[in-house]
């Protein structure tokens, strides 16, 4: 038998039907929507007269659009906002499908509340109308955002016409050092690959270094995959992330057995053949920032803004030209040193237990430093009751920072959470846009310790010169 990538595993297992020779009917085991994806594709269903067959086989959040601020009931004022909530809550209970809504106790960011329910799991196909749907390679899952004409289609078939990706590996060898995390390994990556760097394909992560990695560390590596333009990305399921399966699943003992012996064959068979392949060395990764409007325009935290010169010309020097506009940044400015007004911790890339206590290891002891404001947003209700009981929550606001309700928050402009022009915010988020974060703000991407670090100090700092490492 030829020799398989785990991706083609992956696909082979879920083809339904040959559409042509590139194209095929997907099986999807979990679709997941949200309030702003999934309106038009309700409406496309009901003027057909269709139903949803699978419905439990589908779950909503609502996540984007609510506000964080802190207190026990959350309303949604925004009355276009409260609209997509409702009617997001109408088409569920039409058609029975769960709904975490916006005042659940489970409530959070989507790809951080589906795998704490135990409903990713090896072996999967997981869609979703947002393009971080890729967060569950970690747990050898192929996942994947769709488009809203997708979402009608896999309301009403739990199906989807895919066009097959090529696949890329992606080896990391070597220990990350101290300071270090996997969100400074996904941003040194984007950095020397760019943007459009895997943009077609399916990435898989090996390596000494991704073994290393806990199973968060690995949702934040897979999730900013698809800044690179992947199509997904996986990390073939090893005890890390079978133990955290089981743990979040409980209902999988009945055929716990079964299970584990499907898991063992997701991996990438030997001799198998990618379309592309790199290799990095994580020894050498220093803590990464942001300097521009794109996440691969990024630098070491030792670094500078680059010259025009010493970059391609065409798009990439013409690109980096306006970012430079847009940032205030002019070539060579160093990145260390550069004042913040806001820092933001939280979204599905960074907003997990394991990044609050990054932060928090920092925070502690220290104080948000004067004309900075610091905010803190957990990635679901489950995170945040984790936080509280271990007493972040006090680190933090002990500190000066803001402790809110979860939510996608400042990750996106979508809610009251939302930067005026000009500030600039240290955040732990995953793009970088410009108006990500508000009309004419200015976002420096990078780890929960980084940004932990900028709001005590004021300014972009390297982490690694404070006294203490998270």
């Amino acid at each position: 038998m030829t020799a398989r990538t785990l991706y083609r595993k992956l696909v082979d297992a879920h083809t339904v039907a040959a559409l042509d020779d590139e194209n095929i009917l997907l099986f999807c085991d979990l679709h997941l929507m949200n309030e702003y994806t999934s309106p038009q594709a309700f409406a496309g269903l009901h003027a057909e007269g269709r139903g949803v067959p699978r419905p439990g086989q589908n779950l909503a959040v609502v996540s984007h659009i609510i506000p964080t601020h802190p207190g026990r009931i959350r309303v949604i004022a925004d009355a276009a906002s409260a609209l997509q909530a409702s009617n997001l809550q109408a088409n569920c209970t039409r058609h029975g499908i769960a709904l975490l809504d916006t005042n659940d106790a489970l409530q959070g960011i989507e790809h951080v509340v589906a795998p704490e329910l135990g409903m990713v799991r090896p072996g999967m196909v997981v869609i979703c109308g947002d393009s971080h749907t890729t967060t569950y390679g970690a747990l050898g899952a192929l996942g994947f955002g769709i488009g809203t004409t997708e979402v009608e289609h896999v309301l009403a078939t739990q199906t989807l016409a895919y066009r097959v990706a090529r696949s890329m590996h992606i080896r990391v060898d070597g220990l990350l050092p101290a300071g270090s995390t996997a969100k400074d390994l996904v941003l040194a990556i984007l950095g020397r690959i760019g943007a459009q760097g895997a943009r077609g394909y399916v990435v898989e992560y090996s390596g000494s270094a991704i073994d290393a990695l806990s199973v968060e560390a690995r949702f934040t590596l897979c999730n900013m995959t698809v800044e690179a333009g992947a199509r997904g990305a996986l990390v073939a399921p090893d005890v890390k992330a079978i133990a955290y399966v089981l743990a979040h699943a409980p209902d999988l003992a009945a055929w716990r057995e079964a299970a584990l012996a499907a898991w063992r064959e997701l991996h990438s068979d030997a001799g198998a053949v990618f379309d592309a392949e790199h290799r990095f060395d994580a020894g050498g990764i220093a803590p990464q920032v942001t300097w521009g409007t794109s996440p691969d325009q990024v630098v070491a935290i030792d670094g500078q803004v680059p010259q025009l010169a010493e970059l391609p010309a065409g798009p990439v020097r013409s690109s980096a030209a306006r970012a430079m506009d847009y940032t205030r940044l002019p070539a060579g400015t160093a990145l260390a040193g550069t004042p913040v007004q806001h820092v933001f911790i939280g979204s599905c890339t960074n907003g997990r237990i394991e990044d609050l206590r990054a932060a928090a290891g920092v925070a502690r002891g220290r104080h948000v430093a004067p004309g900075v404001r610091a905010m803190v947003v957990p990635g679901s209700g489950a995170v945040k009751a984790a936080a509280e009981a271990e007493g972040l929550d006090r680190v933090f606001l002990d500190a000066g920072f803001e402790w809110r309700n979860p939510g996608c928050s400042m990750c996106l402009a979508m809610n009251d959470d939302v930067l005026a022009e000009g500030v600039r915010c240290a955040s732990t988020t995953n793009r970088n846009f410009e108006g990500r974060q508000g009309r004419g703000a200015i976002t420096h991407l990078m780890g929960p310790a980084m940004a932990a670090a900028a709001a005590v100090t004021g300014c972009i700092t390297d982490v690694r010169q404070l006294e203490t490492l998270p």
